[in-house]
């Protein structure tokens, strides 16, 4: 079932689609992608036969709305995304699987909203400020790319940052994508939403951190993250980088269930 929520605050519309039978489970995509990622890479199809699982886009990717304000990408306006998804739904408190900047909102969500969620897995996701890493992670002109050039320069600097094309789902997925929406997005990510060392510590969810081993920040900071929240677990997945953290979809679904279970237990 495809349908879409609208938040609260500034009425943006979110896209969301509802499959599958059993525990509520969220997918939520990192920046640039869409929840069809998930459908391409072949997590639904794997996910559905366990969980009721529900795949959002995030505001300013995929079918949801795409404010140009980097103001309505306030990590309070993404966890209110969410809350409206849920609400719409009625599947709150949900296994909350989120990947990068998905990982992050989830990480805030803990934070601030721990009643929506049943536990938070996380896969190449990050806790402290991003300040420049999105320069480190894409392109470090990313915002004259995406504001002059549009998805096919951005694309291409990303490309010669990395050395290699990417994969032909993420490149459709970024090309599908509004750049001017894009660029306001990825100026509010920079400066802010962000937790504490205070706020990570106080972070009771039962949490599973995955990250590559060729993704040095965040191996470091789930590792980090790991070792300072009382109820979480880390687990590397060997020789990944970030882009292709999600590639391993056995590994990564087999290790989340193997958490769930234990959580249950």
């Amino acid at each position: 079932m495809r349908s879409e929520a609208h938040n609260p605050v500034d009425g943006t519309a979110i896209a969301y689609e509802v499959a599958g039978d059993g525990a509520p489970l969220l997918l939520v995509h990192g920046s640039g992608l869409s929840k069809g990622s998930w459908r391409g890479l072949g997590y639904l199809r794997d996910l559905e036969r366990d969980f009721t699982v529900v795949a959002l886009d995030l505001r300013g990717h995929g079918r949801s709305g795409g404010p140009h304000d980097p103001a309505a990408y306030s990590m309070a306006h993404h966890r209110a995304d969410v809350a409206a998804v849920l609400d719409a739904t009625g599947l709150a408190p949900v296994h909350y699987v989120g990947y990068s900047f998905g990982a992050r909102v989830g990480l805030s969500i803990a934070a601030h909203e721990p009643e929506l969620l049943r536990t938070l897995t996380t896969i190449g996701g990050s806790w402290a400020p991003m300040n420049g890493n999105i320069g480190a992670t894409f392109t470090p002109d990313w915002h004259e790319r995406l504001t002059t050039g549009g998805m096919d320069s951005f694309i291409a600097g990303w490309e010669l940052a990395m050395g290699r094309p990417l994969d032909p789902g993420t490149r459709l997925a970024f090309r599908q994508d509004d750049p001017e929406a894009l660029a306001a997005f990825f100026t509010a990510a920079e400066t802010g939403g962000g937790l504490t060392a205070e706020q990570l510590d106080s972070v009771t969810v039962p949490t599973l951190l995955l990250a590559g081993t060729r993704d040095v920040e965040r191996h470091r900071e789930s590792q980090d993250a790991a070792r300072r929240m009382p109820e979480a677990a880390f687990y590397e997945l060997v020789g990944q980088d970030h882009a292709s953290s999600l590639q391993p979809v056995d590994q990564v679904t087999d290790l989340l269930r193997t958490f769930l279970e234990a959580v249950d237990a």
